[in-house]
This record gives structure tokens, C-alpha cells and sequence, in this order.
């Protein structure tokens, strides 16, 4: 039985096997999660997996046909319970920026404040957007209008407006969509901080694994409309909990390899000592997956492989290698080591973690 009644919980955020869909198409399955506070959970996943779903669930602009969400204990939303979105307390960012083009950037944030408070309240409303236009480097842009900002002041004037009315839970839909790289690789970790500054419980969505990793303390891989995994960035990379998340985050390639008695896996490359348990026999065929800097280029190497092709990133190569089975594998070396399509170079193993799947 559903309690509606709050209870003290460390999450702020709990979705327990949340479904919905659109007429017979499922788009959320039994999707669960928790984000304790103060934490920047992620949806991440291609388009059409059902992260921006959940977030309107999670809004309010869903009901739920099974399973529950919760914020701060008490529960939102259900098959048989639905409490309005102005009544969650959560904050909105947009991809979109959504800002008001008649307003300053002043009033604009001032917007997200409740506007019918007593003349006594006028004072604390603007120390609260004063802090606030402190927060996002925009102080002395007060009376400035949407047109004459730049994208990514845009986006900080629509945060600072999320943020004014401190909610509970801020949510960010695809919000550094609109930008160039470089401005959204800066304007991520910026948001990073301020959302730390301010203790904000948030969850974003994306599509973008680097944007993802730098804002996002916890993320949840999507697939058709469920969450293969849900856990740091650290984690996903290094100790994927399926052959789905494996392929999806990062880059790398797979390589057979024999489970050994002794606990390791033998690859072409190389033998791997594995301290996590693969719940495998010895004598078992696996596929090990290695990221490219798993794979060190080393002239004294007796192995060699064969560059196949390659892509300057400035201090780095990407190079695809070839193994003499045919097999091809990557791997990041110095840009100062500029070698040639069709030249044979020495190649290493250095893992920390063996990620191993059967097949």
C-alpha cells in the first residue's frame, strides 16, 4: 500500500518501478531510482529511450499507470494519486531558455518569486536576485534584456531564475542543447558549481555523455525506457553492469579472451589478473572489453599492430590498430609519436579493470 504522508528519507528523489505510456506504446518501464540530497542525478541515454518521460513525470506533466515517486518522502505521483506540478516544488531549466523577452534580466529572475507578497517582502526579494545575479557573474547586467545576452548568459539568467524560489528539486531538459562545444563544455561546469553553491538537488537530461559526466554525480544509463545502470561516472566506464552501458559509454573495443584457473583472463595481448568476480568457470570464453587507454604504445613491445587509421585530437592521437589475429583495438598515444597508416608499432596492456562479459 502507497503512504502519501512524508517520512524522513536521505533521498530527496525516489521512483519505485514507474511505467507510462502513450496509448500501447510503453515508454517507461519499471524505471526505479534514488538521489539523495544535494545530489545532480543524469538521464542519459540516445533519443527515444524515455528520459525526457521521466522528467515530465517526475514534473508533473505525467501520471504514472504503476509505480510511485517521491520527493522528500511524500509521494507525488501514482497510478491513483496526482499532485499538480505548482504544487511539488520543483524548478524548471529549458532547453529552449523560455525567458521573457519583454523583462530584464532583474525581472526575469524576480519572476520565479512569489509576486504577491507584501510590500515588507520587497527588500528580501531583492537581496534574493542580487544573490543570485552574484552567483552566475551577471552582476551590473540588471537591466539588460534577453536579446542583448549571449547564449550561455541566457542560460544562467533561466538557472537563476529556476533557482530563486529554492525548490526542492530542479530539473534541466536537455539545457546546454543550443550552445556551441566550447561554450557548453564551460557553461556545464559552471552550472556544476552553482548548483553546488546552493545545496540543489537536481536531475538533468541528455544525450551528451561528456555533459553528463562533468555536471552529473550519479547517472542513469536509459534503454527503452528503463535504466540499465545508475551510478557515478567513475563507474559506468571502469565497471559497466552490462554489455549494453559497456558499448554505450566511452569508446573501446572487445577482445575473446580464456578465464584462467588462477582468476585471470588470457587476451591476444596478454594475460589480465581480474580482482572483480565475473561469475565465470575457468576454461570460460569471454569477451574483455579495453578502452583506448588500456592499450599503451611502447617501441620495446614484442607485440606489434598495424595502424589502420588515426585521429589527431592535438595533445593525443587516436590510433585504430590492427593485431596480427585481425582483430582491431584503440588506443590513445602522444601526438609527438606521428606514425604512418599501414606502420607497425608496439602495444602494451596497462588495465586497472577488467571488464569481462560471457560470449
Amino acid at each position: 500500500m502507497i503512504k502519501n504522508h512524508c517520512t524522513l528519507t536521505a533521498d530527496l528523489l525516489q521512483l519505485d518501478r514507474v511505467d507510462y505510456a502513450y496509448g500501447q506504446h510503453a515508454v517507461v518501464r519499471a524505471l526505479s531510482l534514488s538521489l539523495p540530497r544535494g545530489q545532480i542525478g543524469c538521464l542519459l541515454g540516445a533519443s527515444g529511450c524515455g528520459k525526457t518521460t521521466a522528467l515530465r513525470l517526475i514534473a508533473g506533466f505525467e501520471q504514472p499507470s504503476a509505480g510511485s515517486i517521491a520527493i522528500e518522502g511524500e509521494v507525488v505521483a501514482s497510478a491513483t494519486r496526482m499532485v499538480p506540478p505548482e504544487r511539488r516544488q520543483i524548478g524548471m531549466v529549458f532547453q529552449e531558455y523560455a525567458l521573457f523577452p519583454h523583462l530584464s534580466v532583474v525581472d526575469n529572475i524576480a519572476f520565479g518569486l512569489d509576486r504577491h507578497r507584501a510590500k515588507s517582502a520587497a527588500a528580501e526579494r531583492r537581496q534574493r536576485v542580487a544573490e543570485l545575479l552574484e552567483l552566475i557573474g551577471l552582476t551590473g547586467q540588471d537591466d539588460k534584456f534577453p536579446h542583448e545576452l549571449s547564449g550561455g548568459q541566457q542560460q544562467r539568467v533561466a538557472l537563476a531564475r529556476a533557482l530563486a524560489p529554492k525548490p526542492r528539486l530542479l530539473l534541466l531538459d536537455e539545457p546546454f542543447s543550443n550552445l556551441d562545444v566550447e561554450l557548453r563544455e564551460r557553461l556545464s561546469l559552471e552550472v556544476r558549481d552553482i548548483l553546488k553553491a546552493t545545496g540543489t538537488t537536481a536531475i538533468l537530461v541528455t544525450h551528451d555523455q561528456h555533459e553528463s559526466f562533468a555536471v552529473a554525480d550519479v547517472v542513469g544509463i536509459m534503454r527503452a525506457g528503463a535504466i540499465e545502470q545508475w551510478a557515478a561516472p567513475y563507474d559506468l566506464y571502469h565497471r559497466p553492469a552490462t554489455r549494453f552501458v559497456a558499448d554505450f559509454v566511452g569508446q573501446g573495443a572487445f577482445l575473446p579472451g580464456t578465464l584462467l584457473a588462477d582468476g585471470s583472463v588470457e587476451v591476444e595481448l596478454g594475460r589480465l589478473t581480474s580482482h572483480l568476480p565475473m561469475g565465470s568457470t575457468s576454461g570460460d570464453r569471454l569477451q574483455v572489453l579495453l578502452r583506448p587507454d588500456d592499450l599503451v604504445h611502447d617501441d620495446g613491445a614484442t607485440l606489434r599492430a598495424e595502424v589502420v587509421a588515426k585521429a589527431f585530437r592535438g595533445a593525443e592521437f587516436l590510433y585504430t590498430l590492427r593485431l596480427p589475429s585481425g582483430a582491431q583495438v584503440l588506443s590513445l598515444v602522444p601526438s609527438h609519436h606521428n606514425h604512418a597508416i599501414g606502420e607497425r608499432i608496439g602495444l602494451r596492456l596497462d588495465v586497472d579493470h577488467v571488464v569481462a562479459f560471457q560470449g
